[in-house]
């Protein structure tokens, strides 16, 4: 079951700027991710769910972050249909993330006050979760879509909070370009916590990474 509301994590994304992805299968190496990203001034966490038995993964991870990591908000991507975010709001996930706009996804979440950021990519879907009560768009495939599109959709609809996913990376350059255009918050996955960390098992450097992109984000916030 959810600690947090959808209104506690909306304005936690909106407070911290980004949002780190991760799926790995090896949990202790999941929980030295999430330290890591703890460490280094991170309190959202979502983890993709796509690889077999991801469940049992996510409820060791959610266990630890509960237990060691207090304030950490654990939530689950990557989820198609109501079943599946059901699931997962019973493991304790705290925000759903999908691909796309699903409607029965939308209700399953508002029936629990659990967040929910779908997937959209025109101003038609994004209109649409919003009547469906969805606080934070995510903007997928970002890399698509560009600081662009989000600047002519906050025009006219400054009410609308967007959470680009694919094409965010770590430079000043790339996330100047989406804050200015007004986005909330950013996903952020392969570009922080990359294959090379992985490999290296370097969790001191994705510390440091953190902090250094999570300075950046509060620095360009300051000036909007």
């Amino acid at each position: 079951m959810a600690r947090y509301s959808r209104i506690e994590v909306a304005r936690k994304m909106a407070e911290t700027g980004m949002v780190p992805l991760f799926y790995h299968p090896d949990v202790e190496l999941g929980k030295q991710v999430l330290k890591a990203c703890y460490d280094g001034g991170a309190r959202l966490m979502e983890f993709t769910a796509r690889g077999d038995f991801a469940h049992e993964v996510f409820t060791e991870l959610n266990k630890y972050a509960l237990k060691e990591l207090p304030g950490m908000i654990m939530g689950v991507g990557s989820i198609t249909d109501a079943a599946a975010a059901s699931f997962y709001m019973q493991l304790g996930a705290n925000f759903i993330v999908t691909p796309s706009l699903r409607e029965d996804i939308a209700v399953t979440c508002n029936r629990r006050k659990v967040l929910y950021s779908p997937g959209c990519g025109s101003l038609t879907e994004i209109n649409r979760a919003e009547e469906l009560g969805v606080e934070v768009i995510k903007l997928f495939p970002g890399s698509t879509y560009g600081p662009g599109f989000v600047k002519a959709i906050k025009g006219p609809q400054p009410w609308t909070s967007i959470m680009p996913t694919g094409g965010v990376d770590t430079s000043e350059a790339n996330l100047r370009a989406w804050f200015s255009a007004g986005v909330t918050c950013v996903g952020m996955g392969s570009q922080l916590i990359s294959k090379e960390i992985l490999e290296k098992k370097d969790f001191e450097g994705l510390r440091a990474k953190v902090a250094e992109v999570l300075s950046t984000i509060k620095a360009l916030k300051a000036l909007e």
